[in-house]
């Protein structure tokens, strides 16, 4: 077996990790309860698929040039995925979206949010309180 071909096999395993793990993402955004799980699921497994199937286009096309570019885009990824789900999921809590009816604890509640006035718009008690 030559060089090439193990080259080759790693990156169609990084190809097919990836897409497993970007087809995770995708059925963690239609399956979850609440926009902040489906925010924690699309940016972490996601980003990993988008990851690995950046490493795999450019273990097998091998030029500086596409080296370049997907590790730049690897970067890019995981520097602002967690950014924007953070920003994302922020502006989900200060605008009034309801959580999930099984949320244990409310750790921003009564906490100073930099949008409005600071608290989220009034949410109904549970049920059986």
């Amino acid at each position: 077996m030559m060089l090439t071909d193990i080259v080759q096999i790693i990156a169609g395993v990084l190809l097919l990790a990836g897409a497993f793990f970007c087809f995770v993402a995708a059925l963690g955004i239609v399956r979850m309860q609440d926009v902040l799980i489906r925010m924690h699921a699309s940016s972490k497994a996601g980003t990993l698929g988008s990851g690995m199937i950046l490493l795999g286009v450019a273990l097998y096309f091998a030029e500086v040039s596409i080296v370049a570019r997907c590790l730049a885009a690897i970067a890019f990824l995981f520097i602002t995925a967690p950014i924007g789900s953070h920003m994302i999921g922020r502006a989900a809590y200060a605008s009034g979206v309801k959580l999930w009816e099984g949320t244990v604890a409310d750790e921003m509640r009564g906490k100073h949010l930099a949008m409005g006035d600071g608290e989220p718009p009034a949410r109904p008690a549970p049920e059986g309180s």
